[in-house]
């Protein structure tokens, strides 16, 4: 496929450990084993879109080079969760011998954690079975969802959200690439809704193009559906003050002209309760409030009722 129909999180990934943003410290330890041509399984843990993918590809074009034909097998085990995906394709691939100076293939396991306890428990066998000439990369964004048996096969590798200019390094060699005008408030706004996900950075910055080649704070957040902090803000304080109607009347906007869900602004709320001009007792109650709204969204129930009564309860938090 040519490079200008792939999308930016393809397009601009990183073939080369030392190109991988953040992780610097699991970045150096890989480098190691690539150049030792000789490495452990692995196990990486994180949030989305911090680099697990790419440090594995990077790896593996470290070891092998660009032919990674029959090298590496890559699979998301939120497609096939079940037994038959660790006896079918993965154990067929890992019995068969590599034919390169390197004596071992790479099998990559996206989203380990979907799996079901049979099939891991299937895959800890194979793993033990085919350790001479397999090494597996289970890739998951919670290890504890993975037993006991697998992580104590596995080095164990924490990815943790990029930091802000990890994210803007690379939007800077994309923007520049691309011919893209970003401006320090687009920037900002960037990164407050990736919250520290490089893909979800790149897939807004690909979107906010679409309109402009001159990137605005404005624009990033209506292609995102998300409000601005301020906005989220605002309806916080009305409500705190008792201004129960005019909390309703912005909450009115974020949900029908900006379309957030209320899961949306619960979230967003969450995030800006660190900045109201309150007590940091006060703060306290308003996050257990949150946490049992969110709950009850979870749950199933209205979200558009739940909201509205997370705000009464902030104008009654703030009479307290």
């Amino acid at each position: 496929m040519d490079g200008e129909l792939l999308p930016w999180t393809e397009k601009y990934r990183p073939k080369r450990l030392k190109d991988v943003a953040g992780q610097e410290n699991n970045i150096d330890t890989l480098g190691a084993f690539a150049r030792k041509k000789d490495m452990p399984n692995l196990l990486f843990a994180g949030p989305p879109g911090v680099g697990k993918t790419t440090a594995t590809l990077a790896l593996a074009h470290e070891m092998y080079g660009n032919e990674l034909d029959g090298k590496i097998l890559e699979l998301n085990a939120s497609d096939e969760r079940g037994i038959d995906i660790v006896r079918g394709k993965i154990k067929d691939f890992a019995r068969s011998v590599s034919l390169r100076d390197i004596p071992f293939k790479i099998v990559f396991l996206d989203e380990a954690d979907a799996l079901t306890p049979e099939a891991q428990h299937a895959l800890r066998r194979t793993m033990e079975v085919y350790s001479g000439q397999t090494r597996f990369i289970l890739s998951c964004n919670y290890s504890s969802k993975i037993i006991e048996p697998i992580q104590s096969r596995c080095a164990i590798f924490r990815f943790v959200p990029l930091k802000e200019a990890d994210v803007r390094r690379m939007l800077d060699k994309i923007s520049g690439s691309e011919g893209l005008e970003v401006g320090k408030d687009a920037y900002d706004a960037i990164f407050y809704v990736s919250d520290g996900d490089m893909r979800k950075a790149v897939n807004t910055l690909q979107g906010a193009s679409i309109h402009s080649k001159k990137i605005t704070a404005e624009t990033v957040y209506k292609i995102s559906s998300r409000a601005r902090p301020k906005e989220i803000r605002e309806m916080a304080e009305h409500a705190l003050k008792g201004e129960f109607m005019r909390a309703r009347e912005k909450l009115n906007v974020l949900m029908m002209e900006y379309g957030l869900s209320g899961e949306d602004v619960i979230l967003q709320l969450y995030r800006e309760v660190a900045n109201l001009d309150i007590p940091e007792k006060r703060k306290v109650h308003l996050v257990d409030r949150i946490g049992e709204y969110n709950f009850r969204l979870v749950e199933g129930a209205n979200e558009r009722i739940q909201v509205e009564a997370l705000l009464a309860q902030l104008g009654i938090a703030g009479k307290e």
